[in-house]
């Protein structure tokens, strides 16, 4: 076991994740956001405001709104609407074969981990993160 503290691992693996993310989407020009944004669609149409509470969490400081990501999506033929958004044939075959490479990584995050373990590891970062929302 390591000496160092949660902190450093969590900052590790997060951009450890963010590199794997932008090699699985960079054939296509696409970051991380423009995946979270068609799994949401993919899941359900969404105005661009569910997108952003949807995605509130992983948004960075000045980064208010995935709008601009939305609009990439649309340039692309992938997402269509406005109240709501859903995505196009096109968006949801892009959707497909990007989600074959993300599951490549997430396969490779998970390699040696029980679905038990899995589960246990985001249940206490998930009770660690209500405790400091609660003060």
């Amino acid at each position: 076991m390591s000496d160092l503290p949660i902190g450093y691992w969590l900052k590790h693996l997060d951009r450890l994740i963010e590199n794997d993310f932008d090699r699985a989407l960079s054939t296509e020009s696409l970051g991380r956001r423009h995946w979270q944004v068609l799994t949401s669609l993919h899941t359900e149409p969404a105005t661009v405001r569910d997108l952003d509470h949807r995605l509130a969490p992983f948004l960075e400081e000045g980064e208010p709104t995935v709008a601009p990501t939305v609009e990439e999506l649309r340039r692309r033929g992938w997402v269509k609407g406005g109240d709501p958004l859903s995505l196009t044939a096109a968006g949801r075959s892009a959707h497909e074969e990007l989600f074959e490479r993300v599951g490549q990584g997430r396969r490779r995050l998970s390699r040696g981990i029980s679905e038990q373990e899995y589960h246990a590891a985001v249940d206490v970062l998930e009770r660690m993160s209500a405790n400091l929302e609660q003060g």
